[in-house]
């Protein structure tokens, strides 16, 4: 079973000079879920992972090397989850390989990311657009803050009897690589239906994420979980928008089975 030590992170690795599906390295996400008291087979949620690739090339037939853009969606059903770098090499792989057209190259990332995840990838090419999240910002509180590690749930509450339907915003999540230790920053953008979250509470929690170590996707499902144990709401999702690294920016998204979370499009943060 392949783990995050097994991967190239933190590794000194030489660019592909040839097309290498083989360097996409997928990691179990069964491990890190029974971490936090999650089983597979009753996910308390459903969701994706979506990738923003904006170092993207190839060659056409003829040999004239091409640029664009993709948005890459894995389910969070998929049993596996890719790790960045080995996404990072493996589409930079690209690079050196001809294709007939652009289709071609959005068919050949989704069939290698599908093989590898072990469910049905989707790639569209170009990106969502810039859209500032409406919501309550929790940044804005007049706090004192001493918790930054390990995430603590214990921040948590909500208020029995005082239903509510609202989106919390925070710029403030940071976590690290589990291998390198390189920090990892991102917004979160919460909504929920149910007993009314306390807002410093919440932020306080997810200050708490500050020294923790822990893939993009792991974070995300680990707010949710404890998010839906400790205040107990009808619905939830949780999207974490991380910035760009290597050409990359994950947004990993959980939801309640059944709601759209009043989602229409899928957009991008300013910092992205």
């Amino acid at each position: 079973m392949n783990t995050p030590q097994d991967s190239m992170l933190g590794r000194e690795v030489a660019y592909p000079s040839h097309y290498a599906p083989d360097l996409l390295f997928p990691i179990p996400r069964a491990v890190a879920r029974a971490e936090i008291g999650l089983d597979a087979a009753t996910l308390p949620f459903t969701g994706h992972d979506r990738w923003h690739a904006y170092e993207l090339s190839w060659l056409n037939r003829r040999g004239m090397p091409q640029v664009g853009t993709a948005t890459l969606t894995v389910p969070a059903a998929a049993p596996n989850l890719i790790e960045s770098k080995s996404l990072k090499l493996y589409l930079n792989s690209l690079n050196a390989e001809r294709f007939d057209d652009e289709a071609a190259v959005y068919a050949r990332i989704a069939s290698d990311l599908s093989a590898r995840s072990g469910a049905e990838v989707t790639v569209h090419p170009g990106l969502p657009p810039f859209a500032t999240q409406a919501g309550a910002l929790l940044d804005t509180l007049d706090l004192d803050v001493d918790d930054y590690g390990p995430p603590n749930p214990s921040h948590l509450s909500a208020t029995a009897g005082d239903n509510a339907n609202e989106t919390l915003v925070s710029h403030l999540l940071k976590s690290n690589c589990p291998v390198t230790g390189q920090p990892d920053w991102g917004t979160v953008v919460l909504r929920y239906e149910g007993p009314r979250i306390d807002p410093a509470g919440l932020l306080r929690y997810l200050i708490s994420f500050r020294e923790h170590s822990g893939f993009h996707e792991q974070c995300v499902e680990r707010i949710f979980a404890d998010v839906l144990a400790r205040c107990a709401p009808q619905r939830l999702s949780v999207e974490a928008r991380y910035t760009r690294r290597g050409g990359l920016d994950i947004n990993p998204w959980r939801i309640t089975p059944g709601w759209d979370g009043g989602i229409s499009l899928p957009t991008r943060e300013l910092r992205q």
